[in-house]
């Protein structure tokens, strides 16, 4: 049977949470594959992901749990794999067909609330960073698709370690709102600085799950894995 990987960044301070989390992520993914056995591994837990990797085949291959195709998935990640020969796919923020999968997404919570979207307020949570431009410009190349597909009132985007941040862009945002945390998975940055940063803008919306864990993203990783091997 083929195999595969999902490989998130995980918490270094406390690896063991992010894993079982990781792993329950993966679990359901392999239940939506048809025929690819899946597999998970954070990179902050020592020797996790050697360890996986050392008892797949050469042909398995790594899904990146990641918003942006950067150093993490560029440097870090190959470093890791060595010369095991596994194949390292496009990551979840890359993939051209995420901004559609959220709308998805966003027109369920929409109608969940009775909300029309030109009425509704988008705000847009990012990581960002302070040493490369690579993670803001694939958010923003995001949000400018998204908004050419839903017709909201407002949409603004902020970060999380860049200008604007995140306080700034949910300021101004009304009671009928809502905040899509872009993230692969729920961590350290969407349980502490994203609340700190929307409590800050006084904002009074709806908070929705990060993107990785949007229904419709599973069901899309699983086509992708099943893919990948079938193109082989």
């Amino acid at each position: 049977m083929p195999q595969a990987i999902i490989v998130a960044h995980g918490q270094p301070s406390d690896p063991d949470p992010a894993e079982t989390s990781l792993a329950r992520f993966a679990a359901q993914v392999d239940a939506l594959t048809q025929d690819v056995s899946v597999h998970s591994a954070t990179l902050a837990a020592p020797g996790r992901l050697e360890a996986v990797m050392d008892d797949l085949p050469s042909d398995a291959v790594i899904y990146p749990l990641f918003m942006a195709k950067g150093w993490f998935v560029t440097s870090a990640l190959p470093k890791r794999v060595g010369n095991r020969g596994l194949r390292i796919l496009d990551p979840l923020g890359v993939d051209p067909e995420l901004p559609t999968l959220v709308c998805t997404a966003l027109r369920e919570a929409l109608t969940s609330k009775d909300w029309v979207t030109e009425d509704t307020d988008l705000v847009i949570a990012a990581h960002g960073s302070g040493r490369s431009r690579n993670p803001s410009a694939v958010t923003l190349e995001f949000s400018e698709t998204l908004g050419g597909l839903l017709p909201f009132k407002t949409l603004n985007v902020g970060f999380v370690e860049e200008p604007p941040s995140i306080a700034d862009a949910a300021s101004g945002a009304g009671a009928q709102s809502l905040c899509l945390p872009f993230f692969a998975c729920t961590g350290g940055h969407v349980l502490e600085d994203v609340p700190q940063e929307l409590e800050r803008a006084g904002f009074q919306g709806t908070v929705l799950p990060v993107v990785g864990e949007l229904p419709p993203i599973q069901h899309q990783i699983a086509r992708k894995l099943d893919a990948a091997f079938a193109a082989v």
